[in-house]
């Protein structure tokens, strides 16, 4: 069977006979006796004669619409639901299924595709890609180098109930130390991969929906929530002064937006918690006060609790002064009360705001929040806020998602670098980032990037880099570039087809 880019998938929501557990076990005496029908009784009135009705002349009266079904052309068994299909033709991130040996698996609302080392297949080209099922879009997770060994070949994959991790089993590639023959699935060793790594939740935790608001017409961009349940009706409660009737009875601030020092937020991580813990001047400039509930922080906030347990200054003046930018904090806050980061028009507005959230996550210590963050980062990081998710990826030390974020910052270097994110990174910062390239590398011009097919989707282009070509020159004996710029040609343009 040939391996093709096409997804089928059977509808069965709407089908009652799924909706109830069967039953197992031995049969009753009144089923045995029955007698199964015949399959054909079904279309059996489809195989008998049609009269066919004619006039005094002999020919059948508006023959033209007069339907007539032969025996052999009766209809197929229907499904017990919808089937549908998409066919993925090509793109930067769409792995090629009719190369190297694959292994499907599904995990946190996507079908996880492991592309391993084979005989034909190029090293540079392996890598772990997902597809989305829900906006079914594919995104490459990691390179093949960051996970796989070319001196092993892989025969299996299998995946734990919560979908965090992954085992392959497989053997070395030298005959002599798996014991085997070449062709023989000698099951020698096995790779474990923590699935967490590349930003997935797993099977318990539900990923939020992402919503591209930047596509939506100006009609449909009004202010929604998709929270349900306990998180709404605290919700409504938070941010509301006692005055109204809320109940709070605590109170946080932060630095203001327009006095956020960049430097000093880098180095916000090499200070302890407890130095975060600042006794301010009475006078001292901070942000609106955000009103919550200390009932609430105590049942969510493990470091809050702590710090009112030991009756510490905050215990007595019933504030506490946390040293990041007011969105920043308050987005953290809203956090806690609705265990929700998806986008909200006022409390979480962008990805800056999810960004400095990993930062806190990892300065308190919470890895629910640590997970949420590097899903939704990864997954939704644009030109805007790439500059930003790389920087704070650097702080809270997420070295995979601090190298993706380098990645989409070179392959958009022209608008990443005319963005107010990028211009409002440290100096420092903006050294390390110009550092991310070898020493090698160059700035291809727009012209240039079209004249290679990069603009297009090509190895040059959107989701790739030029280091592609350079590796297959290397690893290919006797391989040309006149050859590699015929392929890059026959590159069709990325395409999509539902059925």
């Amino acid at each position: 069977m040939e391996r093709t880019g096409e997804l089928w998938w059977l509808d069965l929501k709407s089908s009652p006979a799924f909706k109830t557990t069967p039953e197992y076990g031995p049969l009753s005496p009144q089923i045995n006796n029955r007698v199964a029908p015949s399959p054909r009784s079904a279309f059996a009135q489809f195989n008998q004669p049609q009269p066919m009705v004619t006039g005094s002349t002999g020919y059948t009266a508006n023959s033209s619409s007069i339907q007539v079904r032969a025996a052999a052309m009766a209809p197929r068994p229907i499904a017990p639901g919808a089937i549908a299909s998409i066919r993925f033709i090509s793109g930067p991130n769409v792995p090629s299924q009719s190369l190297g040996t694959h292994f499907h698996i599904y995990s946190s609302g996507a079908l996880l595709d492991f592309v391993t080392p084979a005989d034909t297949i190029r090293p540079s080209e392996c890598n772990l890609s997902a597809l989305e099922l829900d906006p079914l879009q594919w995104q490459k997770l990691a390179e093949g180098s960051e996970i796989f060994d070319p001196g092993y070949r892989w025969h299996y994959c299998a995946i734990n109930e919560d979908g965090t991790k992954a085992w392959l089993l497989g053997c070395a590639n030298d005959t002599a130390e798996n014991g085997g023959g070449v062709f023989e699935e000698y099951l020698s060793d096995v790779l474990p991969l923590d699935l967490r790594r590349f930003g997935l939740l797993g099977n318990d935790l539900t990923p939020e929906p992402y919503v591209d608001h930047g596509k939506l017409p100006a009609s449909d961009r009004h202010a929604s929530s998709n929270l349900n349940g306990l998180g709404a009706d605290l919700a409504i409660m938070f941010d509301k002064s006692p005055e109204s009737g809320s109940g709070s009875d605590f109170t946080v601030t932060g630095e203001r937006d327009d006095e956020a020092d960049d430097d000093t937020m880098v180095t916000s991580l090499s200070h302890t918690v407890n130095e975060t813990q600042q006794f301010l001047a009475p006078g001292a400039s901070t942000s609106a006060p955000i009103y919550v509930h200390k009932l609430i922080l105590q049942a969510r906030w493990p470091h809050f609790t702590r710090v009112y347990a030991a009756q510490m200054a905050e215990f007595h003046t019933k504030k506490m002064h946390i040293p990041e930018p007011y969105t920043v904090v308050r987005a953290f806050l809203y956090y806690l009360y609705t265990d929700s980061i998806a986008r909200h028009p006022e409390f979480c507005p962008s990805l800056a705001e999810v960004a400095g959230l990993l930062v806190m996550s990892n300065i308190y210590d919470m890895p629910r929040l640590r997970l949420l963050c590097i899903h939704r980062l990864s997954r939704e990081v644009d030109v805007e806020t790439a500059a930003v998710v790389w920087d704070r990826a650097g702080v809270a030390g997420e070295e995979w998602l601090r190298r993706r974020a380098a990645s989409f910052c070179l392959t958009h270097w022209g608008r990443l670098v005319r963005t107010e994110g990028f211009r409002r990174l440290s100096r420092q910062s903006m050294m390390e980032l110009c550092e991310v390239i070898d020493v090698e590398g160059r700035v291809v011009g727009g012209e240039e990037l079209e004249v290679v097919g990069g603009l297009g989707g090509g190895k040059f282009g959107v989701g790739g880099s030029g280091r592609i070509m350079a590796k297959s020159r290397t690893s290919i004996p006797g391989a040309q570039l006149g050859e590699e710029m015929e392929e890059i040609e026959s590159l069709e343009d990325e395409g999509m087809e539902m059925n």
